[in-house]
């Protein structure tokens, strides 16, 4: 039995859980080793303290997951079969329905949630995402390894974008480029919607690319990750291009010393809440407060977005494997939008940046 699994008993025990289903696909992919994505078809890993483990999936998919290295119990169908009859009647004749069974409370549908009170009519049913949470967020020395490759390929997207840069093209010929590029270099995926936007646009911090065309004095952001071998990375650089007006150049150098402060604060046993903090403290402090309007980071690792929420009322101390971002930004509607973001891993010797591309402010020229 793999050591995720057997953390995961150990954690169903200290909850005094009988058994968990784990059906969101990363989590899935965590403790099995097999990615995919299921679309309408139920995909799942049931963990009991009664019964070996066992995989629910289309019978198309057997031979990938065991290939992945599953090698417990599979409860394959057909799509005119019913999964959730399937696993009833292995459970039955396992001679075990559970007592209690987690589940997974921001990704099971209310659809999937009534079916399993229907077959399991006795069980009781209790929120259990954050058991796999707190598993997750503590990463082991491969995982690091997969991280950084990811935020190197990050670094070499960003690079793509900034030497795609001319006037007249537009976002999404840059995107093009970069996306290009990284699949010729093996990526298997970028981790979420490469963005790249030009001028006022930048002060969307979820600004939609499009055809927008790139013209002299426009400040350019690059938001972006890849996806490696199942681990995601995410960066953030602003540069110029051409030009730069003097209150352009004051907001990019507070969004730089304030990431700076945050990452010096990221500090083992220190908590959450201090990193945001310190960058928000600093950009409040230099009149652009109300212009920071998002959190400061977020956990990273099999998603782009995963535990913990890096806020300021998080008290959740640091700890050693811990991968997350620093993306402070300031956003002036008419003057610009800066942030720039980097990956931090917790190590035994405090915080290590992941993501290596330069920070200081770049004016493009060609």
């Amino acid at each position: 039995m793999s050591t995720r699994i057997e953390g995961l008993l150990q954690a169903l025990q200290e909850n005094k859980l009988e058994s968990i289903l784990i059906s969101s696909p990363a989590n899935v992919y965590y403790m099995s080793n097999y990615y995919t994505d299921p679309h309408e078809r139920v995909v799942a890993v049931y963990v009991s303290s009664e019964h070996e483990p066992v995989m629910i999936l289309p019978a198309m998919e057997t031979q990938d997951a065991k290939a992945a290295g599953w090698a417990h119990d599979i409860i394959d169908y057909h799509d005119h079969e019913d999964p959730w009859e399937l696993f009833l009647a292995f459970l039955t004749n396992k001679g075990k329905i559970p007592t209690t069974i987690g589940v997974e409370e921001d990704y099971l549908t209310l659809n999937r949630y009534t079916t399993i009170q229907q077959i399991l009519p006795n069980t009781e049913i209790k929120h259990a995402q954050e058991i796999v949470a707190t598993l997750r967020v503590i990463k082991n020395q491969h995982e690091y390894d997969l991280l950084k490759q990811a935020a190197e390929l990050a670094d070499f997207g960003v690079q793509t974008g900034i030497n795609a840069l001319k006037e007249g093209i537009s976002e999404f010929e840059v995107i093009a480029t970069i996306e290009y590029e990284l699949k010729k270099k093996g990526v298997q995926g970028m981790s979420f919607s490469t963005m790249a936007l030009f001028g006022d646009k930048t002060a969307s911090p979820h600004g939609t690319p499009g055809t927008r065309k790139l013209a002299k004095g426009d400040m350019v952001l690059f938001d972006l990750g890849v996806i490696y071998e199942g681990y995601c990375s995410d960066i953030t650089r602003t540069v110029v291009f051409d030009s730069i007006t003097e209150e352009q150049k004051t907001i990019y150098n507070t969004v730089l010393e304030g990431q700076l402060k945050a990452i010096e604060a990221s500090t083992l046993g220190s908590e959450v809440g201090q990193i945001d903090k310190a960058a928000r403290d600093h950009i409040e402090a230099s009149g652009y407060g109300s212009y920071f309007n998002h959190r400061v980071g977020h956990g990273l690792g099999i998603e782009t977005h995963e535990y913990p929420s890096i806020h300021g009322n998080n008290k959740l101390a640091l700890r050693t494997g811990m991968c997350f971002t620093i993306e402070p930004g300031i956003y002036v509607p008419g003057v610009a939008g800066v942030r720039i973001e980097d990956m931090i891993f917790m190590t035994e010797n405090g915080a290590e940046t992941l993501t290596k591309f330069p920070k200081e402010l770049q004016i493009i020229k060609k």
